[in-house]
């Protein structure tokens, strides 16, 4: 065919033409209206409604009914990319003949990839908020029309979804909004945008729900108390001389707390006139123990906290069993990181050695080790580095004893009895290395 039999034949048919460039530019914004919309942000979207933007409203509305967007905008994206299809399968059947169906497959398989879907999407992923701020009002307006016949084909497609034994009636996300927003804490954290002191306390906010006082609490065997049957004087001095402005105050044995001493109360009292050190009562001052369980997860234990307006509780077990304490600044710390004034003991128990190892006591919590060192070893089943280990081995080790395990070396240094005081942790393949 000559070149003017093909201007004529444009000439003739250029109404048509016209249609397919339209329906192509209308299936371009189809999809960059379906990839900006699904990959926009929610929380940036509510606080640009929030501040007043009428459209992020839009967006926000749209996207709550996820399944019926996609479900119209596919619909469309469908039904003009069919109809730009037929018309270009007729316009060439009177240039090309028989060779119509071949040349409309391939040039609309080429024009449809690249102009409908690569390059809206691309675009639309680039800036998905802005994207999603500006198709808004006109998605809306086509949702408005053509979503009753997108819930009819959705409800068609559960339906024989069901029939097939998945079940799809329940839309129950596969993560929490926690689990969400841990995941994009993280991934924001590996590209750069949030440091890691920021990551760890964000995390630190999320964990506190899953938490129990048992997994920060001071231990019994590690817990300063004073003992009421002590001569007065003695108390005294113990109290304060402790790095602590609490202290429980017990008779008997340690299980019998009676009692939790201030400091500041105790001055007041001593700068009461004819009031000596051997004189004074410690039971008298010495307010009311309160008493947890030590299942309590830390979120309730922190409100209740703030709620009672005290700093310090003592962890019992389900037989009221004494466990340790817990106080207010432990589960800040878990938010903010270690909280270091002029009066706190400077024994962090972990050390860097100059062969690159760490030193660490056995009561050292994995969760401290985690966040200073970047780890992740899990505390689910052990709440200390010692625990992990013993969970690990099964047993008791020995000292010198070693074991390997979610990629570290840990050598046991020190045992007292039944307990691990110190280890050596180091990388398993500079372990292997060293072989």
């Amino acid at each position: 065919m000559s070149a003017e039999a093909v201007w004529l034949f444009l000439a003739e048919h250029w109404l048509a033409l016209l249609a397919v460039i339209c329906l192509l530019l209308l299936s371009a914004f189809f999809s960059g209206s379906e990839a900006a919309l699904t990959a926009t942000s929610r929380a940036r979207m509510h606080t640009l409604e929030s501040n007043g933007d009428r459209r992020a409203g839009l967006v926000n509305r749209l996207i709550e009914r996820r399944d019926r967007l996609v479900g119209t905008l596919l619909l469309g994206n469908n039904l003009v990319i069919i109809l730009a299809t037929s018309l270009t399968t007729s316009l060439l059947i009177g240039l090309v003949g028989n060779f119509a169906v071949l040349v409309a497959t391939i040039s609309m398989t080429v024009l449809l990839v690249l102009f409908c879907e690569v390059l809206p999407k691309s675009w639309a992923i680039a800036s998905p908020d802005r994207f999603a701020l500006a198709v808004a009002p006109m998605v809306r307006r086509f949702v408005a029309v053509a979503g009753p016949v997108s819930a009819l084909i959705n409800g068609i497609v559960r339906r024989l979804l069901n029939l097939s034994g998945v079940n799809v009636s329940s839309d129950r996300p596969m993560l929490s909004a926690q689990e969400e927003l841990r995941g994009a804490v993280d991934l924001l954290h590996r590209e750069g945008a949030v440091v890691k002191a920021d990551r760890d306390r964000l995390g630190g906010v999320l964990d506190l729900g899953e938490l129990e006082v048992s997994d920060i609490m001071i231990h019994r065997t590690a817990m300063q108390a004073v003992n009421a049957e002590e001569p007065p004087e003695v108390c005294v001095r113990e109290i304060l001389g402790s790095p602590f402005t609490r202290l429980p105050l017990w008779r008997g044995s340690t299980d019998n707390i009676i009692g939790v001493v201030h400091s500041k109360d105790l001055q007041r009292a001593l700068a009461e006139p004819g009031v000596e050190p051997h004189t004074i009562d410690i039971v008298r001052i010495a307010q009311k123990p309160w008493f947890v369980p030590d299942t309590t997860n830390l979120k309730d234990q922190l409100n209740a906290f703030l709620r009672r307006k005290l700093h310090l509780a003592i962890v019992v077990d389900e037989y009221g069993q004494v466990q340790g304490l817990v106080t207010l600044e432990d589960i800040l710390e878990e938010i903010v990181g270690d909280i270091a004034d002029e009066h706190d003991l400077d024994i962090q128990g972990v050390r860097q050695e100059a062969d690159g190892s760490i030193v660490v006591d056995g009561s050292v919590p994995i969760r401290d080790l985690n966040r200073a060192l970047d780890w992740s070893l899990p505390d689910e089943e052990a709440t200390t580095v010692a625990g992990l280990v013993i969970h690990e081995a099964k047993s008791i080790p020995e000292e010198r004893q070693a074991f390997t395990f979610y990629g570290k070396r840990f050598t046991v240094m020190k045992r007292v009895k039944n307990r691990i005081t110190k280890l050596r942790i180091r990388p398993a393949e500079s372990e292997s290395a060293g072989l």
